[in-house]
């Protein structure tokens, strides 16, 4: 496919804009989703792209951003399914790219694929040709300009089916997930959807959350857009009377005896609930509250309409422990769904040189969060563990000693001689 494809392209700036909608490439192909975008630091674009023969085309959400101030560059999320079942879909993957490149006017460096093609791991001829077609793109020579890019989004999921009887779900789980599940009933769990209202609850929780397990969250500012852009496009639907595909927002609250103990943020969007974000506390982890929440959720999603619900990010496999997501792992696949594995992000530079430099520029700033930082960061927890147990040692035996004192003040004032 060396002609480029046609490319049409329409500004997202409203939430008219977002009508009428389309799920079939889910939420972050979503015109919803590129206005939340607009209004969060980038720009956004829904494009249309048809090839020569016109047999193949589609509908993608280009999102654009600045980088040091003076350059710029292109990202499509989860966009470009339609290409996945062709013969010749990394050339036409490539020419995609290079024409969106030419239709916003060649000044960015390059455009980033997340992309949603599912591989097959299990697969060995498919598994060894995707490796040789990841070493390959890496050094750029197997098709010119295309590039293995760093994965922003989660490139592997569980997806569990959300058709048959509440019983047929919770049977697919695991055992010890189903047990959890009844203890937090047994325990009085309370779930409720509380939406907006309580999102200064859960920002408490999530920054909890983010410094135990040292992950980074946004401010509350973005949550709040998200909730406010998702009411937007709804209420402006209704007030024009267009029916369309809207978004929904759901914020969970789990509580003992009004404890707040864990909390999530699940969206519904067309025939899947996503589970975005989630937070918990420390205390009470015992009652299970975390798996409360999930089959509230799950729940709701199933009883309006949806026919599947998205955990929304794991790890490739479980062999290795110290990837950021390993004990979310465990957690999600126990729920019984389906596991995905996407091929992950593609580059298509637009101005080789200036990506070079911005390239290894990736590759530096990803050795040092991936490996330097986690290594200071392991031997700072170490080091604070050794402090923690030195402190207490001394405080034990310094609260030892303060007991043979007073033991020894109490034997001394029982010996006394009694008054006469």
């Amino acid at each position: 496919m060396d002609v480029l494809p046609k490319i049409e392209i329409s500004p997202i700036l409203s939430a008219m804009d977002c009508m009428p909608e389309c799920h079939e490439q889910g939420f972050l192909q979503s015109k919803f989703w590129g206005l939340f975008k607009a209004r969060t630091g980038w720009q956004a674009y829904s494009c249309t792209y048809s090839f020569y023969d016109k047999d193949l085309s589609g509908r993608i959400l280009v999102l654009k951003r600045k980088f040091a101030k003076l350059f710029s560059f292109l990202y499509v999320p989860f966009g470009a399914g339609e290409l996945s079942s062709i013969s010749k879909r990394w050339n036409a993957l490539s020419a995609l790219g290079r024409a969106l490149g030419e239709s916003f006017g060649g000044t960015d460096v390059f455009i980033r694929f997340d992309l949603p093609w599912e591989r097959d791991k299990a697969l060995a001829k498919n598994k060894e040709e995707e490796e040789k077609l990841d070493i390959e793109s890496t050094l750029g020579f197997r098709i010119p300009g295309l590039y293995k890019g760093t994965d922003v989004q989660v490139p592997d999921t569980v997806i569990l089916d959300l058709q048959g009887e509440e019983e047929q779900i919770l049977a697919r789980m695991k055992p010890k997930w189903r047990y959890n599940i009844r203890l937090s009933q047994k325990k009085a769990i309370s779930v409720e959807d509380e939406g907006i209202s309580s999102l200064p609850l859960f920002m408490s929780l999530y920054k909890e959350t983010a410094k135990r397990d040292r992950i980074a969250i946004h401010p509350e500012s973005y949550y709040k857009t998200l909730f406010e852009t998702s009411s937007e496009i709804a209420e402006a639907a209704r007030a024009n009377s267009i029916a369309t595909i809207t978004p929904h927002l759901s914020l969970y609250v789990a509580r003992h005896k009004e404890e707040v103990l864990a909390s999530i943020i699940v969206l519904h969007f067309g025939d899947t609930s996503t589970y975005l974000y989630g937070a918990s506390s420390s205390k009470k982890r015992n009652l299970m509250p975390t798996y409360a929440l999930q089959w509230q959720a799950i729940l709701d999603a199933k009883r309006s309409g949806a026919k599947k619900y998205d955990f929304f990010g794991i790890p490739p496999d479980d062999k290795d422990d110290s990837h950021p997501m390993a004990g979310l792992y465990l957690f999600k696949t126990g729920f019984g769904g389906n596991i995905i594995h996407r091929y992950g992000a593609y580059d298509i530079s637009l101005r080789p040189l200036l990506y070079s430099v911005f390239r290894t520029a990736e590759k530096t700033r990803s050795l040092w969060h991936k490996k330097i930082k986690k290594t200071l960061n392991k031997k700072t927890v170490r080091l604070s563990d050794e402090t923690m147990k030195r402190l207490t040692i001394k405080k034990v035996q310094k609260s030892q000693e303060s007991e043979e004192d007073a033991s020894l003040s109490s034997d001394s004032e029982n010996t006394k001689p009694s008054n006469p």
